[in-house]
């Protein structure tokens, strides 16, 4: 579905702004699973149970971003070495590359899951509007026309769009809703 009207920038806005377009391309959309851990004696292995859906997510091999609660300092990298299904969750073991700290404190936990790759757009580039989702797209002319779309997975970084986008599309991503401002007060919104 499209919006009527559009709006223009100039050279010098967008430069002040910082205006960045970003394409609407297929790329890998990546959820987090958080969640509190305990470090073992050895400071190599973290515990901690997950309540399902996300334990359904978790799987040997991913990606571990991890620190103490007490100290965010300090990040460690860690991999899922292990997930024992549990009834309601899972217990999920990881086991970090080189020795944490151990202060006795929780570490969090920052699972990386990768959802598979979908056409999707920057997060940013996303405005929230009556029930809708709305981009601005950069038309032929220069124009930033509103563009209203369909999502689907949200990602820590991008969102999966399902309809209202074609692969290549320019897409404002920093500057979004500085154009979605000068629009309705061009068209009296």
């Amino acid at each position: 579905m499209f919006r009527r009207g559009g709006t223009t920038v100039s050279e010098e806005q967008a430069s002040e702004l910082t205006l960045t377009l970003t394409e609407a391309a297929v790329r890998p959309i990546q959820t987090w699973v958080r969640t509190a851990g305990a470090l073992d004696d050895s400071s190599h292995g973290l515990t901690a149970r997950l309540r399902s859906p996300e334990a359904e997510l978790v799987q040997v091999g991913q990606r571990v971003r991890c620190f103490s609660v007490s100290s965010r300092s300090q990040m460690y990298q860690a991999r899922v070495t292990r997930v024992t299904p549990q009834p309601g969750g899972a217990i999920v073991e990881a086991t970090i590359a080189a020795a944490a700290r151990n202060d006795g404190a929780r570490y969090l936990m920052e699972i990386v899951v990768d959802r598979g790759s979908f056409l999707s757009v920057p997060n940013v580039s996303i405005i929230e509007e009556n029930g809708s989702r709305v981009v601005y797209v950069k038309d032929a002319s220069g124009e930033y026309m509103p563009r209203t779309i369909e999502t689907g997975l949200e990602g820590e970084l991008y969102t999966q769009v399902t309809a209202g986008l074609a692969e290549g599309d320019q897409v404002v991503s920093i500057g979004s809703f500085f154009v979605d401002a000068d629009n309705k007060l061009k068209s009296g919104e």
